[in-house]
């Protein structure tokens, strides 16, 4: 072989280096472009965006329906029944008054209104039951559940009546004190 053969023009096979100001916008691009890939990744990983029919989707919309094909249900919203109900125990030496602080959820916000429009009556409704308990009773867990069941009851029987709908789905005690 001839020696012009084996001559390799190194100049020639070098890359193009980019510098100065095209060097920092290719960086701040590919920069770019790995933050929104991986925001993406972490959407749609998380379930919040994908394709019709993807796991995340499915999963999401089963949780949040009740039956298949039902309309997504609503995150339940609490409205405090402030202030706390306190009523007086009399035939009981042992205890003399008790203490409720409690919620009321539902869905519709519409209902927790009207909650609060009707309170005076509801309120009215909820002190003659707390008063006409026996302390004894509500000692005990199964005590105090019962009475939660039949708040639940005195609320929807009172908006009833004031409003023509119920609506209220549950009541809880944020605070039960007798003394």
């Amino acid at each position: 072989m001839a020696k012009q053969d084996l001559d390799i023009d190194v100049e020639a096979e070098r890359p193009v280096k980019a510098s100065g100001p095209l060097k920092w916008y290719l960086i701040g691009i590919t920069g770019l472009l790995v933050i929104v890939a991986a925001s993406y990744a972490t959407l749609y990983f998380a379930g919040i965006v994908g394709t019709p029919g993807a796991p995340g989707a499915a999963t999401a919309e089963a949780a949040a329906t009740d039956k298949p094909g039902a309309a997504p249900k609503l995150p339940p919203l609490y409205l405090p029944m402030e202030p706390a109900f306190v009523v007086n125990f009399i035939a009981n030496p042992n205890a003399r008054f008790l203490q409720i602080n409690l919620q009321v959820s539902a869905r519709d916000p519409l209902v927790l209104e009207r909650v609060e429009k009707h309170s005076p009556a509801i309120r009215n409704t909820l002190l003659m039951l707390f008063s006409n308990q026996d302390p004894v009773v509500l000692n005990s867990r199964d005590g105090k559940e019962d009475l939660r069941q039949r708040t639940l009851a005195e609320v929807n029987r009172t908006l009833q009546e004031q409003t023509g709908s119920a609506g209220v789905e549950d009541v809880f005690f944020t605070s039960f004190v007798m003394q």
